[in-house]
């Protein structure tokens, strides 16, 4: 019967191709909206993604990252006296305006970190190279994605806050949900923000080599009756600032709305296609019921049918994620594919697909095989 459901398939290829591309594009539609709702909320993070910090600090209940206020002053002084930390880091940040050559506003944030070359800002985003750039007076980094969106070039003088300011180079990996990521120097925010250049937003803690940072944060956690400040895991707090923006914004529910509505095209689409080209193999299949093939055998005829259908569709299918996903690096789409969502999405199709096949049989497990060769 194994070999019966291959050959089935190799003689009668075109009955079972507009499946195979069910299957392909309904996965790949539902791959790149999943990726793209990933990446979009991935930028929301990115401070925290991208740094070496272990544990952060922030004002109390801060929803995401992004939305930091000035802590309290010695909101780290637990931290420094804990025996299990190594490094406690100021990070600071706050909105600027930002003007174009054309006049035109932009909001910017605008993040200071330390300059030091083991630095835990950013650590894994920055070159030595770039953190001797920032330590020029004036001097910034954005994403090279913002560059047309500001209107400048590397190299470049840029008006923030109505201060000057110096594009000193590009970055990849640091776009923002809303408006645009400068990363700069606590001297260059004293220089455009001097308003806020003294109030620190979060402060970064790397732990010593054996510390379980679980504990550590419950030790260095804020006690009082009424805390000033939370204590977050680096995954904790990233985790807390996607949901938010996923869960709490516009942005969020539309992108998700979206990515559910592909999910349910995809899988009408894909159940559909397959089951009619089982159906139109029903009269082969009453031949065999009819010759005294048991019904067992008929299913997995055709749950084997619906394998190879989902794992060519599947190949297919991951050929052109890597193709999109080569693309959007190349045009700077944020975009993320993680190994649980493909594994998650290719797990969904071939369930689909199986379902979709057995429940086209339905009507020749239920009915006298004579009828159905008439």
């Amino acid at each position: 019967m194994v070999s019966l459901a291959r050959s089935s398939l190799l003689y009668e290829w075109r009955r079972y191709l507009p499946a195979v591309l069910a299957i392909t594009f309904a996965g790949l539609l539902m791959v790149v909206q999943v990726a793209l709702l990933m990446g979009l909320f991935a930028t929301v993070s990115v401070v925290v993604d991208k740094s070496a910090a272990q544990l952060w600090i922030g004002f109390r209940d801060t929803q995401s990252v992004d939305l930091g206020r000035p802590l309290a002053a010695r909101s780290d002084a637990a931290a420094w006296a804990h025996p299990g930390v190594e490094r406690v880091e100021r990070y600071v940040s706050a909105y600027g305006d930002l003007r174009r050559s054309d006049g035109v506003p932009i909001t910017v944030l605008l993040n200071a970190v330390d300059t030091s070359d083991h630095a835990l800002a950013f650590s894994a985003l920055l070159t030595p190279q770039q953190r001797a750039m920032l330590r020029e007076p004036g001097a910034i980094l954005i994403d090279e994605a913002d560059v047309s969106k500001l209107g400048a070039r590397t190299d470049g003088k840029v008006e923030i806050n109505g201060r000057g300011a110096r594009i000193a180079g590009v970055v990849r990996g640091l776009r923002a949900v809303g408006g645009v990521n400068v990363v700069g120097s606590y001297a260059t925010m004293r220089q455009l923000a001097p308003e806020t250049a003294e109030q620190v937003t979060f402060h970064l803690v790397r732990l010593r080599p054996g510390w379980d940072p679980r504990a550590v944060a419950q030790d260095i956690g804020d006690r009082s009756a009424t805390p000033r400040y939370s204590v977050w895991l680096s995954e904790d707090f990233s985790v807390r600032s996607q949901t938010y923006w996923l869960l709490e914004s516009g942005t969020g529910i539309g992108s998700g709305f979206a990515s559910v509505l592909a999910l349910i095209v995809g899988i009408a689409i894909t159940s559909q296609t397959l089951a009619a080209a089982v159906m139109g193999s029903i009269k082969e299949f009453a031949a065999l019921r009819a010759l005294g093939v048991s019904r067992g055998s008929l299913r997995r005829v055709v749950i084997e049918q619906s394998l190879w259908v989902g794992a060519v569709g599947l190949a297919v299918t991951a050929l052109l994620v890597a193709g999109i996903a080569w693309l959007g690096t190349a045009l700077n789409v944020a975009m993320a594919f993680s190994a649980w969502m493909l594994g998650g999405v290719a797990a969904l199709m071939i369930a689909i697909a199986v379902a979709s096949g057995v429940l086209a049989l339905r009507p020749l497990l239920h009915a006298e095989p004579a009828t159905l060769l008439r």
